[in-house]
């Protein structure tokens, strides 16, 4: 990381217009390189406000230590690219890290981690117009669902029309759909099979044209259910981490067996690589390379 965050600052003040120039400049690739497989470190939570990692509630608030880790991730082989919102994608632009990797923005970031306006996710973050000018080759929108919040129609629509948006660029977007339901004023997730089901289901269905759209999905609380599960749709899919507690071996061991699944192309992983709990972030990568 040949430039610190003061130097990242005093570029942002003095010459904002760099970020352009480095987004002009970025040599891109192919979204699916020569493997056919995709490995993407997961970097956006910052933005929902969601800064935990562990017994550590603010372990993600440290710009630099983000940055650094991000970069050594980014180093690995076999890592493809990065998820991530426009404040920390143009951070690693300015750092020349993301030269010949795939650089996905993620688009709605409304919805604030234990905020009572959770479920409210609105496209805060990029627009396909931000993802198609400066040259980004993906976005990604979170599609929460809950059936007693009528909110949830306005959620599926916004995300219907940026699907549409997407498409109309020939850029990928990446749905990450969850069936969820208020418990004791708490957000909850269903990951059952039945859960994860309905959910791809109606991920599948937005927009005028599902050509461009992908999957990121959870590994279901029993990951045998997945072969299953993932018979709901033919498109593309990737895992997602998530949370993955002390048992690091216990997840890898789930994504290895969803990984074999034919409609399975990769892994976006975030905290768990970056923050992990046992070993080093180089460790922790080429593991979860390995599993490709």
């Amino acid at each position: 990381m040949p430039l610190s965050p003061a130097d990242l600052t005093a570029v942002r003040a003095r010459r904002p217009e760099a970020i352009a120039e480095a987004a002009a400049c970025r040599e891109r690739r192919p979204l699916l390189g020569a493997t056919g497989r995709l490995m993407i470190v997961a970097a956006d939570h910052p933005a929902r406000g969601a800064l935990g990692v562990g017994g550590r509630p603010l372990a993600m608030a440290d710009r630099a230590d983000l940055l650094r880790r991000l970069c050594t991730a980014l180093g690995r082989p076999g890592v493809d690219g990065v998820l991530a919102t426009a404040d920390v994608l143009e951070d690693l632009l300015l750092l020349g890290a993301l030269d010949g990797k795939v650089a996905m923005g993620s688009m709605n970031r409304g919805g604030l981690a234990g905020a009572a306006f959770e479920m409210d996710d609105r496209f805060t973050g990029y627009r396909a117009e931000d993802l198609d000018r400066h040259r980004l080759d993906a976005g990604k929108l979170l599609l929460r669902i809950d059936p007693e919040d009528a909110g949830s129609l306005d959620t599926l629509e916004s995300a219907a029309r940026a699907v549409d948006a997407m498409a109309a660029r020939r850029l990928p977007v990446f749905v990450e759909p969850f069936l969820c339901r208020r418990e004791q004023g708490r957000l909850r997730t269903d990951l059952s099979a039945e859960g994860v089901t309905r959910s791809i289901a109606i991920a599948s269905g937005l927009g005028g044209t599902s050509a461009y759209t992908w999957l990121k999905l959870p590994v279901t609380h029993d990951p045998d259910d997945m072969a299953e599960v993932l018979r709901t749709s033919t498109l593309p899919v990737v895992l997602l981490g998530g949370d993955v507690g002390n048992d690091q071996d216990a997840a890898y061991e789930r994504w290895r067996k969803a990984l074999r699944l034919p409609t399975v192309q990769g892994l976006v992983v975030g905290r768990s690589l970056l923050y992990p709990a046992e070993g080093s972030v180089e460790r922790a990568v080429d593991t979860a390379v390995g599993l490709l």
